[in-house]
């Protein structure tokens, strides 16, 4: 009788680190037990390579849409460079 007693007066705090619920004893301070907020589903191995190929293909999309940038600037200062070059062989 005395354990349920005792479980009555074990009271619930709330981290407001991680938001995580524990159980605390008042006689011994300590924590009995603890929940985790939010604890993380589990995902297949499958839905991890899913996400993984999704991720990879964003990563060449931009890197190809970078190079494509990076062709076009080159692309107008070679034009300004030829321009800037036949203005001033037309000074001379």
């Amino acid at each position: 009788m005395q354990k349920t007693e005792d479980k009555k007066h074990v009271f619930h705090v709330l981290c407001p680190c991680c938001k995580s619920v524990l159980w605390i004893d008042p006689v011994t301070q300590e924590v009995i037990q603890f929940e985790k907020k939010g604890s993380k589903k589990k995902v297949s191995l499958e839905e991890l390579l899913l996400k993984e190929k999704k991720r990879q293909g964003e990563f060449e999309r931009k890197f190809e849409a970078t190079a494509e940038l990076e062709k076009q600037r080159w692309k107008r200062a070679e034009e300004k460079f030829k321009k800037g070059l036949t203005e001033v062989k037309e000074e001379d």
